[in-house]
């Protein structure tokens, strides 16, 4: 009996890690809404609006902003909030053969970020899979106006004017700290 006791919290114990994501970026867990990205740190996928884009493995719209197109991370501290680098932890960054030419750089911090084409990727804190609503979005910190663009398979950027957001991807003009919370 103690036995069965001890297997049954030993399997109860793994499926509940396993069912919080108990990977880490490097090693994606569960892919969300976009299950052909579980093996992968990057794919692509159709999002209304906006075309062919880069999603992470939950199947959220990878973006960077216009002053990191040089490579160097300016995206720290209040603007992580909102705008949540894509980080890897082991091995090399996969994605699908659209996805562009994947890399890694490093951080302020000391953690490593998937970059597209030389370009640091992100999620927005307010979008959803399937959904692309930072395309387009401005904001300033620390002295930087920062306007984010979705990443299109192949690594081009989408840009307001020309990625056809069909109210999907509603660009706004924000301070930090005006996000509607």
């Amino acid at each position: 009996m103690k036995r069965l006791i001890t297997l049954s919290v030993a399997i109860a114990a793994t499926a509940t890690i396993a069912a919080c994501g108990g990977g880490s970026a490097g090693t994606p867990s569960a892919a969300g809404a976009n299950p052909s990205a579980a093996n992968t740190t990057v794919s692509v996928t159709q999002v209304p609006g906006v075309g062919r884009v880069l999603v992470d493995h939950s199947g959220k719209a990878l973006y960077s902003p216009n002053v990191e197109a040089s490579g160097k991370i300016a995206c720290e501290a209040a603007c992580t909030a909102f705008w949540k680098p894509l980080t890897f932890t082991k091995g090399t960054p996969t994605g699908s053969t659209d996805a562009g030419k994947l890399g890694v750089i490093k951080r302020p911090d000391g953690s490593s970020q998937v970059t597209d084409n030389g370009k640091p990727l992100y999620t927005f804190s307010e979008d959803s899979p399937g959904k692309a609503r930072g395309n387009g979005f401005t904001d300033d910190f620390n002295g930087q106006r920062f306007t984010w663009s979705v990443i299109r398979a192949g690594g081009t950027t989408a840009s307001r004017a020309g990625s056809g957001n069909g109210g999907t991807s509603t660009p706004s003009s924000s301070s930090a700290g005006s996000y509607g919370y």
